[in-house]
Order: structure tokens, then sequence, then C-alpha cells
């Protein structure tokens, strides 16, 4: 069976070599040609976990083009951008996708969507486009940068199809790689299935932070508090940070409350309350300042841009939503660095930690990346402030 994965990116990379990994034949499109030219070189275009490994293992059978090919089953997984502003999604790149695979299928191809989509998309963008020539699909995907090789075997899956037997033929594909659980349902209802899940993250993240706000406020430590009260069995609440990241938890909650504008009260308060922690940690750096006698905000620096820790992958970046914030306010720049993101993104970002720690007063610890922890000595003469309290630093401020 050849497999056409459309779309090689975060998700889409991972995907394409586990899937050849495992003993199928796979070709992996994408329209960046330049994308295209660094696989076929033989090297990764962004750094994650095991990676490399699933790589040499997945060479033997997979190639790399920027055109769709004839094959019987196609995985799109491309990019769904999202608007900012009016928070809805750009569903073109899925449209054009499945344009670009029904020019090419042959007659019973499976075609399946895994891009992070609203619920209703098939049915208003996608299904108007079919023909009669493929099966429509739809597994989304559940994994997470850091840790997407572990994720992609051993993460339950979503099926929904319209056919109870394709679906059954694309669990049987899935299961060549995925030792999980793999639910087969409708299509409706595995988009909903996704968002569901990352509503509820995005919930739950959000009580953790409006908690370290109400306990800033009463001059309680959120840390001990929470500590205390996840000793109860049925209590499990997260910790705070400085805001909420990459491609799905930021985005998905927005389908909701775009399509249920009077209901979706919950999900729309724990996305403003999500959104609001990088301006919260503005003004908890700007409140230390006073506290200690800083004036010189380019004395400041920013440790950290991706979304978590030990990835590249800057996709809803708290630290970038931070800088935003921050340059539409005051006209300083601080020093920025990040040891996995090797590209200039912002401005005064530089390239290592020893240039980042000199000349700072104060470092702000956006993403606890491994190489932080491995120095925390080197932070002894700072002021630090943790926004992830994970350095255990005793005279670190936390949120």
């Amino acid at each position: 069976m050849m497999v056409n994965v459309v779309g090689l990116g975060y998700i889409g990379l991972p995907t394409a070599l586990m899937f050849a990994a495992n003993a199928n034949k796979v070709i992996g499109t994408d329209i960046d040609s330049d994308r295209v030219k660094i696989l076929n070189s033989g090297k990764l275009p962004f750094e994650e976990p095991g990676l490399l490994a699933l790589w040499e293992n997945a060479t033997e059978n997979i190639t790399f083009t920027d055109q769709c090919v004839a094959a019987d089953v196609y995985i799109i997984t491309v990019p769904t951008p999202y608007d900012k502003v009016t928070k809805r999604v750009d569903v073109s790149y899925v449209t054009k996708a499945v344009q670009a695979v029904l020019a090419v299928c042959p007659q019973d191809a499976i075609l399946i969507i895994e891009s992070t989509i609203p619920p209703g998309t098939i049915d208003k963008s996608v299904r108007p486009l079919m023909n009669d020539t493929a099966h429509l699909v739809h597994a989304p995907e559940r994994i997470l940068p850091g840790n997407l090789v572990n994720e992609l075997m051993n993460n339950s899956r979503t099926i929904g199809a319209d056919d109870p037997a394709i679906g059954e033929k694309v669990k049987l594909l899935y299961q060549s790689f995925c030792k999980a659980e793999i639910v087969l349902t409708d299509i409706r209802t595995a988009e909903m299935t996704k968002v569901v899940e990352n509503t509820f993250r995005d919930i739950s993240i959000a009580y953790a932070n409006e908690l370290v706000k109400i306990c800033r406020v009463s001059g309680l430590d959120v840390h001990e508090i929470i500590k205390i009260a996840n000793k109860h069995p049925r209590v499990n609440i997260l910790q705070p940070g400085p805001g909420v990241g990459g491609h799905c938890i930021p985005v998905d909650p927005w389908f909701l409350v775009g399509d249920y504008p009077t209901i979706a009260n919950l999900a729309r308060t724990a996305r403003q309350v999500n959104d609001s922690m990088p301006e919260y940690v503005l003004e908890r750096v700007v409140s230390i300042m006073r506290k200690t006698g800083m004036t010189d905000v380019s004395r400041v620096g920013f440790y950290g841009l991706s979304y978590k820790e030990n990835v590249d992958d800057v996709r809803e970046s708290p630290t970038l939503q931070l800088l935003e914030h921050m340059h539409s306010h005051m006209a300083a720049s601080p020093k920025v660095y990040d040891p996995h993101i090797k590209r200039q993104i912002v401005p005064n970002q530089v390239s290592s930690l020893e240039a980042f720690l000199d000349g700072l007063d104060m470092i702000v610890i956006m993403v606890a990346h491994q190489e932080i922890i491995e120095n925390i000595l080197r932070l002894e003469d700072k002021i630090v402030l943790d926004t992830r309290n994970a350095l255990g630093l005793h005279d670190a401020y936390l949120l």
C-alpha cells in the first residue's frame, strides 16, 4: 500500500517517517521546495527527540517531492493558521491539498485529513470538493512536539469515517505503528472530539493561571497551596505558567466560542485568562524591577522563545506574545535567547548563553530548557523570575 503524506511540518514529517519505518511505502509531499531539497539531501528541517533514529529506520521506504502523486492512501497534515483578531481558521491549505490530491488520486483511494480543523469544516469546506473517486476520513493528530515519536506510537487515536469498512482499513494502517486503542466513529464526532480535548486542557491551565493571580493579590504561595490541594485524591491542579503556546490549545477553544458564542462561556473565559498571562509576566517584571531598584529595561533578558521546553517550535509562543505587547508599550528591546532557535526572529536576539548573560541584571525564565537547568549556577548573581517554577532557586521570584 502506497501512502502519500501531504504537508511535512511538525506533524506531517514524523507521521510520514513513522509509517515508512514500519514497512509502509511512503511519499512525503510539501509545496515548500526548499524543505523537500533539505529532506532529499538527508537532513532534518527541525529538531525533535527521536526523529533522527526514526529517519534512519525509514529511509528505505520513503521519498520526498513537491507534488501529490498516485497513491492508495493520502494523509493531509498541512497547517491551519488562524487570525488572531477574528479567531477564525484559514482552511485554504486543507482545501488546496484536497484539490491537489483529487487531481491525481486513483479510484477508491482513501483521503485522510489529520490537520486540526473546526467542527463542521469537512461538511462545509471539504465534502463539496469531493467526487466519487476517494473515500473521506478524519483522523485528528494527537501528538505534542518534544515527544512526537513516543506519542505517535502510544497515544490512542480517533478515526472518523463515512463508511465503517473504510474506517477499519484505516485503523489497520495506523496499527502498523500505533500500540494504543484506535476508536472508530463518524467524521463530525471526530472533529468535535479533538476540539473538546484541547478545550478541556485549556480550561485546566486557566484555573491554575487565575489561581496564581488570586494568590498574588492575597499574599499567598500558590505553589504551596496547589501542592497541598493536590494531596486530595480527586484534585489535580496544574502548575501556572507564562501563557499557552503551540498550535492546538490556544486555537481550538475559539472554534467552540465562534460556533456557540452564547453557550461556550467557560471556554471563552479560559482563553481570556490564558491570553492575559504574557502581559501578567510583564507586570511582574516591572514590579520586581521597582522592588530591586532596577530602572534599565535593557538589563532584563528573556530566556526561551519556543512555546515549551527543549523544542524549536515557536507557534503561539508566550514569549513572542509578551514581546509584541512590550514593543507596543515600550521603546526598549530586551535581550532574548533560546538555544533551540537558530534563526533570528526577534530584535536583540543573541545566539549563545554567554552573550545572553553578559550585562544582564535580571533573567526571566520563560521556558525551562535543559540548558538553563544545567547552568543554574551561572544565575547566582542575577535577579531571576522563574515563570515555570522549574529551577528550584530558593531566592528566585515566581509568578
